[in-house]
């Protein structure tokens, strides 16, 4: 089961990374001059079942129109199902939310998160630097972990990745039993914001104490 779980989950990245290509989606971002960043499960190397991408896109400047044109561009393409769109300029986030339905060579629907950040916008930079940790705190057995709770997890549940990341990497847990505790002791607007460790920071914090 574990080799299978590691077998399925390169599997569906091998198909993610295709669909990016095949959809345009960088080639449309850059054409406006935008630099586009992967994150998410894609990112860290944990996806699993669900066809989910999410990346996160700058520009400088930051100009709506241009937004719109990258958008327009990859609607070009014949397999690009539906697109939907929301301003959050005047909201915490402040982005442009952009989320496309597109169908790969299999006949397979994949959800393609693209959001916009304005510079001012609190998680500019963010969730890249918390793929990066993700990236440096995984170890196989802990990748394994995660894996497992994706899968044993039913979509129904409303959990999102960073919860189970969270609760493997900082809280032990290994089991679905196990998640289920640590999720009641900890709200989910406190995980979204979580930021992991740096590696051997934990010693540098015991040495200065």
């Amino acid at each position: 089961m574990t080799r299978d779980l590691l077998a399925i989950s390169a599997a569906n990245q091998h198909k993610a990374r295709a669909v990016i290509e095949d959809c345009g989606l960088y080639a449309a971002w850059e054409s406006v001059g935008a630099t586009v960043n992967l994150v998410g499960s894609l990112r860290t190397g944990l996806l699993l079942h669900r066809r989910d991408i999410d990346v996160h896109i700058y520009s400088q400047p930051f100009d709506i129109a241009q937004s719109f044109a990258a958008v327009a561009k990859m609607a070009e393409h014949p397999r690009l199902a539906r697109v939907t769109y929301a301003n959050l300029l005047q909201a915490d986030d402040a982005c442009l939310e952009w989320h496309v339905w597109f169908t790969d060579t299999h006949g397979e629907s994949w959800r393609i998160d693209m959001i916009h950040l304005h510079p001012s916008s609190r998680y500019a930079g963010y969730f890249e630097t918390v793929a990066e940790r993700i990236e440096r705190a995984l170890t196989l057995e802990t990748r394994l972990a995660i894996l497992r709770l994706k899968d044993e997890i039913s979509p129904e549940a409303g959990v999102i990745g960073i919860e189970i990341y969270r609760a493997v990497i900082q809280g032990g847990v290994r089991d679905a039993s196990g998640f289920s505790a640590w999720r009641e002791a900890h709200p989910r607007a406190e995980i979204v914001d979580w930021m992991p460790d740096e590696p051997g920071s934990a010693e540098k914090r015991e040495e200065v104490s």
